[in-house]
């Protein structure tokens, strides 16, 4: 089946699109990749992404909602465009959409009880009208229907895709979240053990927009932090964060490193009188020893480190991953043959693939869910039975 993988993730900086080649049954699958494009988003909507997450209004939501599906439709069709094909030719969409908000700690519901809830927007019928081609999409609520957290949900696809016979992988997603998936040499599904482990690139972001007032959106390359001193006492209070000292199952997003969480570090870089790249800096070391310090929890030895997300352009953040893991060797996906940008859409094109053929594709030990549960709603293409 040739499929769409559409990811943007809590960034909130645009749609990552891949046409893909998938064959196969199960955990035994063939994905070849035979397109990519990135699709930024305007400087204008990605602010309102962002505002919608921290305090958006109802009708905010609902109105981007449909302008997202706009969006994830025209990248689709960009991708499929590209690769010299037309949209009749490919079989499915799988559309991880734009978090708005995950809320995977239970909340008792007085006449329910626990409750976990996320959201995801950019409206799959839209998709499917704009592109006629049957799209997954909401691959979270399952999960967390069956008491799990919705998330991760991508190291399925790193055991599929990525695991070794002789060697013990760590992979390491460096997007506004950072996250980790272990996979253990020789190992299938049943020892696969991921979870969110703090920040990735979203507080490094935050500060960065913050301080420009919206003239940067990131540290290109690394290279303010590069220039930066760790201020050792705001590192120490940061390492002390509740959610680093949590065990797995474990995962976050922006309701707790969002703006809430810049604003901290903001009043933190007055009372400890720090330049901007002071600050940056100490972002960039949290971030990769909250990434190192996952190996607590493993229960095995860590033989190779593969690195992808965006933060991998992030050389301040590569050379502090190296230092934390050395003497381990941190390389990115592209090693092992897979795009560091694309993947996480690769990961959504594999996702879709096994919904579209009812295949169970959460880790429950990974997300905490009670059992392995289908992912995902489908909305039918147009003119297609």
């Amino acid at each position: 089946m040739k499929v769409v993988g559409l990811m943007s993730g809590t960034s909130g900086d645009g749609v990552d699109a891949v046409l893909v080649d998938i064959r196969g049954t199960g955990h035994e699958l063939k994905v070849k990749s035979i397109s990519f494009v990135a699709c930024p988003y305007p400087a204008n909507l990605q602010q309102r992404i962002l505002a919608a997450s921290a305090r958006g209004t109802v009708s905010e939501i609902c109105h981007l909602n449909v302008v997202l599906g706009e969006w994830f439709a025209r990248a689709a069709l960009r991708v499929i465009k590209q690769a010299g094909l037309e949209p009749a030719k490919i079989d499915l969409v799988g559309s991880h959409g734009q978090t708005i908000h995950h809320l995977p700690n239970e909340v008792d519901e007085p006449g329910i009880g626990p409750v976990r809830s996320t959201l995801q927007i950019a409206e799959p019928a839209v998709i499917a009208e704009r592109t006629g081609i049957p799209t997954v999409a909401n691959f979270r609520p399952r999960d967390m229907a069956a008491g799990g957290q919705g998330a991760p949900l991508t190291p399925y696809v790193h055991s599929v895709l990525l695991r070794d016979r002789k060697r013990s992988r760590l992979v390491v997603n460096l997007g506004g979240i950072g996250n980790v998936t272990y996979l253990p040499a020789g190992k299938g599904l049943e020892a696969v053990l991921a979870f969110d482990t703090g920040p990735g690139n979203m507080a490094m972001d935050g500060v960065v927009r913050r301080l420009t007032k919206g003239r940067e959106t990131m540290d290109r390359n690394g290279r303010l932090a590069a220039k930066g001193k760790v201020a050792v006492g705001l590192l120490a209070k940061l390492l002390a964060h509740p959610y680093v000292k949590r065990a797995p199952p474990k995962s976050t997003g922006r309701e707790e490193f969002g703006d809430a969480f810049v604003e901290q570090l903001l009043a933190a870089r007055k009372v400890h009188r720090l330049k901007p790249e002071d600050l940056l800096a100490t972002c960039s070391l949290f971030t990769a020893i909250t990434l190192g310090s996952a190996r607590r929890w493993l229960g095995g030895p860590v033989d190779e480190v593969i690195v992808g997300g965006g933060g991998v352009r992030n050389r301040a953040l590569m050379s502090n991953l190296s230092s934390v893991f050395s003497p381990v060797p941190v390389r990115t996906f592209e090693s092992a043959g897979w795009e560091s940008k694309a993947f996480e859409a690769v990961a959504f094109a594999v996702l879709a693939y096994q919904t579209f053929h009812g295949t169970c594709a959460n880790v429950p030990a990974v997300t905490g869910a009670t059992h392995p549960v289908v992912l995902g709603t489908i909305v039918p293409g147009r003119g297609r039975k």
